[in-house]
């Protein structure tokens, strides 16, 4: 089979089982965007991917950000940055990406922020919230969120549009408890500051659960692409 009607066909398999478990609850496959983790794979697999129908693409990597959007500059690809932020390298993400998922210090806030004032841009960011509590993680606590979304009020050129977390892994359903604990955060913090929409939680172990759970954004890699080295 042909590396794009794979890609194809794992795609309409997502599409199919997001759309599936979004009804379960009420909600619909258009609510869901779908970010195709791309982190190492070459150019041409985003290139096969983007022939496939995907155009949300998220990177892991400051660098293979940046060279990759250079690359695939003529192709309307919706770039996001999900890896942990070194601020020494925001000035590689910030110029090419739609919306970055992994803030929780304030001073990336204010690099995010002086970069995006010399592009002339808002920069859309997620905060990343550690609800499992796990040391390994990265991400704020969650009684530390509003103090981070009021202190980002300050800055003109960066926006709060939602929170992102990565569940432990452990069976699919067992991720159930993280992803509610994330929408009960958003769904308290949208009272007083109702642009914090987002939820960027599921990954391709457990994102089924995490649309079950209101997520809005949901992060596919291996479920698109297949194991990395095949």
């Amino acid at each position: 089979m042909e590396l794009r009607d794979e890609i194809r066909l794992n795609y309409d398999k997502v599409l199919s089982t997001v759309s599936e478990h979004a009804k379960k609850v009420g909600r619909y496959l258009e609510e869901i965007k779908i970010v195709a983790v791309t982190k190492t794979h070459p150019l041409y697999v985003i290139q096969e991917a983007y022939n496939a129908g995907l155009r949300i693409f998220g990177e892991n990597y400051a660098q293979e950000l940046r060279d990759k959007a250079k690359e695939l500059h003529n192709l309307d690809i919706e770039w996001h940055y999900i890896g942990r932020i070194q601020t020494n390298k925001l000035k590689y993400i910030v110029p090419v990406v739609k919306l970055i998922h992994s803030v929780y210090r304030e001073e990336e806030i204010v690099e995010i922020d002086k970069i995006a004032k010399k592009f002339g841009k808002v920069q859309e960011i997620l905060i990343e919230v550690n609800v499992s509590g796990e040391t390994t993680k990265g991400g704020i606590q969650p009684d530390d969120v509003e103090r981070l979304v009021e202190f980002s009020k300050e800055f003109g050129n960066v926006k709060i549009v939602g929170l992102m977390t990565m569940a432990p892994l452990i069976e699919p359903d067992e991720t159930r408890k993280y992803f509610k604990l994330l929408r009960e955060l958003r769904d308290n913090l949208s009272v007083n500051f109702p642009y914090v929409k987002e939820l960027s939680m599921g990954m391709s172990n457990d994102y089924w659960v995490a649309v079950e759970e209101g997520s809005t954004i949901i992060r596919i890699g291996t479920a698109i692409f297949g194991e990395r080295g095949k």
